[in-house]
């Protein structure tokens, strides 16, 4: 069983930067580094944030915002830096900024921004309470309104996806596959 956690812990306390040498062997065969390769690093270093903050195991339950701005290339020092936005009850939201750094001409460039939700989970597995979020600066301020913004936000479109899907016909909606690249290969 867990020991009792305080009521409240600060951003800073569970700060985590990762940073790793992408190698050969994590490169496509542009040379470039796999996308798949970067998600695995951003899940450790979500898991290891959350853990902190949670005092607890955690698994990932949603990812937000995985766009590659730019690609990563072998030899590269790729640093994930995360930190918990957002608590609920039994979730935290973590944002990760990614960067690569050239080592040999100093340059460095944002690769990409993403939002890992998860969940803390007891020893009998199930969803557990969180510590609250000590917020100390307007930044984390910001990042908190703007997590319960996009949780808000979030819960629109799956509402709109949701009501549209139920009310889609093809034969209404097949004229939007006009100009598209596909073909219908069954009798409608």
């Amino acid at each position: 069983m867990s020991a009792l956690l305080p009521d409240f812990r600060t951003v800073a306390y569970s700060r985590t930067t990762l940073t790793e040498l992408m190698i050969p062997s994590y490169a496509n065969f542009g040379g470039k580094i796999h996308g798949g390769i970067l998600l695995s690093l951003m899940d450790k270093v979500a898991y290891t944030c959350a853990a902190k903050h949670a005092g607890n195991y955690c698994v990932t339950v949603t990812v937000d915002g995985v766009n590659f701005l730019q690609p990563v290339e072998v030899g590269e020092l790729v640093s994930l830096m995360a930190s918990i936005n957002y608590v609920g009850r039994t979730s935290l939201l973590v944002g990760i900024k990614v960067i690569a750094e050239n080592v040999k001409t100093g340059v460095v460039k944002h690769t990409n921004t993403s939002y890992f939700t998860m969940v803390s989970k007891a020893d009998d597995d199930k969803p557990t309470q969180v510590p609250g979020l000590v917020l100390e600066t307007r930044n984390q301020v910001r990042r908190y309104l703007e997590a319960i913004k996009r949780k808000e936000m979030k819960a629109q479109y799956a509402n709109q996806f949701n009501n549209a899907k139920s009310n889609l016909t093809i034969e209404q909606e097949l004229y939007k596959l006009d100009g598209e690249r596909c073909q219908i290969g069954f009798e409608l």
